[in-house]
């Protein structure tokens, strides 16, 4: 019996996506506890790198996917850590902008991944929550460049800094279609973007469950056969 089990544990804490994963989840639990130990730019910009990092792991198998997702990556770490030695506004705006199209590429990866399994596995299972996840980041990544090429595309209550962790929260607001409205989409593009994301959230669980739904369909009819 113990056998059966390691296996198992094995395979939920080490497998591909369990490193993405527990990354993406330490964002929303660690971050919010170490504020007032670190700069939250510094901060958010620490969490992010570790989880493109564990995404480029997660692409790692295939070569192809790992070289363009490296590719993506680079600028990336490179102008978001340059920013902090060359005030220049356009660098931090670039590494915004291969941040989402890094966070993009590797959704896609994972939807392709999912898309192409036989049977549902904890591997699985982690991946579709981890492009959940992704398709929050990926917008945080896009409101902020907005914000940065149209500054006041939103209006927040409050008198706060406007930073990067600050649209991952509304991203995921958005997503969710919580709406709390401590933060109001003000320009055409603003509000154009946070519809398409709505609906794409919705859409990515509802594409996602029902694949996953018509894989264990397919598996229990295999073992019936059988």
């Amino acid at each position: 019996m113990e056998e059966k089990v390691q296996p198992l544990l094995t395979r939920i804490f080490w497998g591909r996506f369990s490193a993405l994963l527990f990354s993406i989840v330490l964002i929303f639990a660690l971050r919010p506890f170490l504020e007032g130990f670190v700069k939250i730019n510094i901060l958010t910009d620490l969490f992010l790198l570790v989880t493109l990092l564990s995404a480029i792991y997660a692409v790692s198998p295939r070569r192809s996917s790992f070289l363009i997702a490296v590719a993506l990556a680079f600028p990336y770490f490179i102008l978001e850590w340059s920013a902090y030695l060359v005030s220049a506004p356009l660098v931090r705006d670039l590494a915004k902008l291969f941040g989402a199209l890094f966070t993009g590429y590797v959704l896609v990866f994972i939807l392709s991944f999912i898309v192409h399994q036989q049977e549902v596995t904890a591997e699985v299972i982690k991946a579709a929550v981890c492009g959940y996840f992704l398709i929050g980041l990926m917008w945080g990544f896009v409101y902020l460049f907005l914000e940065s090429l149209q500054p006041g595309s939103f209006k927040t209550a409050g008198s706060g800094t406007v930073n990067h962790g600050h649209f991952i929260y509304f991203s995921f607001v958005t997503m969710t279609t919580l709406g709390y409205g401590d933060t109001t989409p003000v320009s055409s593009a603003a509000r154009s973007l946070a519809v398409l994301e709505a609906v794409m959230g919705q859409l990515y669980l509802a594409v996602t469950i029902a694949r996953l739904v018509g894989i264990r369909i397919a598996q229990s009819q295999q073992k019936g056969d059988r």
